[in-house]
């Protein structure tokens, strides 16, 4: 009789963000030898990067991902690699992201770089980053029974006088809908109307330096949310509308940018 082959414990890594957004991953591999890396893949991507483990104490290995290495946007799965063995997929273990929730990014890089590990559906560990020149950056939403207000920041770029927003249909050919902004310093303000909207998905852009400057969407990055859909979720409003009854709100994308769902009443 065959007995089956003795089940394997992943490993672990533990991780810990600091307030610049870099992450620090700690692996409990009691008993590895060999060069260590931690290799972070991007996936539907070939890329990845190998980040060298350090042993430190009580047999664990550490491997740093500083703020100043850049990480392209996506979703990047995380393995422990020694030398001359196959990779193995890494398992979350304690993370601590509360830095994350006070951050603010510096405005003297042009960029905001986000970093922010996470246990997909399979439980294994991996980082989502976003990686945004510049970044309009949602505060606080206000949503009430016929408009939505968005509140927000901008960072690495200044306002024009001739700023607004735009609102864009995502699958329809019409010109994008542009909605005044209120500007204090770096700070912005708009409101959309439901009522100017045809049913369907809109997108929220901002646009800082008005009609010849860069299109920037707007979303919420600067938490410890990695998934914002199904954890920030806000009341529809019913609204009439010149094609008839629709009801609207607002909700974060799978990328946690900021769009605006039309429905007619009754589809």
């Amino acid at each position: 009789m065959t007995m089956p082959a003795p089940r394997v414990a992943p490993l672990c890594a533990d991780c810990v963000a600091d307030s610049a957004g870099g992450l620090t991953f700690d692996v409990t591999a009691r008993g590895a030898s060999g060069v260590a890396h931690l290799v972070l893949r991007r996936r539907d991507a070939d890329e990845e990067i190998g980040l060298p483990l350090t042993p430190v104490a009580d047999g664990r290995l550490r491997a740093a991902l500083p703020s100043t290495v850049a990480l392209p946007e996506g979703r990047w799965d995380a393995y422990a690699r020694v030398t001359g063995s196959e990779p193995q997929r890494l398992a979350p273990g304690a993370t601590d992201l509360s830095s994350l929730a006070a951050r603010i990014p510096s405005a003297s890089r042009g960029h905001v770089a986000v970093r922010i590990p996470y246990a997909t559906r399979q439980g294994n560990l991996t980082v989502r980053s976003w990686l945004r020149a510049p970044h309009a950056e949602v505060g606080e939403l206000r949503v009430s029974s016929a408009a939505l207000t968005v509140q927000g920041r901008v960072y690495g770029t200044d306002f024009a006088p001739n700023a607004y927003a735009e609102l864009r249909g995502r699958h329809r050919p019409d010109p994008a809908r542009r909605t005044e902004v209120s500007v204090d310093r770096t700070k912005f303000g708009f409101s959309v109307a439901y009522a100017r909207l045809e049913p369907g998905v809109w997108d929220l852009w901002l646009r800082p330096g008005g009609e010849a400057g860069p299109r920037v969407r707007i979303a919420r990055l600067l938490d410890d949310v990695a998934d914002k859909k199904p954890v920030f979720t806000y009341p529809r409003a019913r609204v009439q509308t010149p094609d008839g009854p629709v009801e609207a709100g607002p909700y974060y994308t799978r990328d946690n940018d900021l769009s605006v769902s039309v429905s007619p009443v009754g589809s």
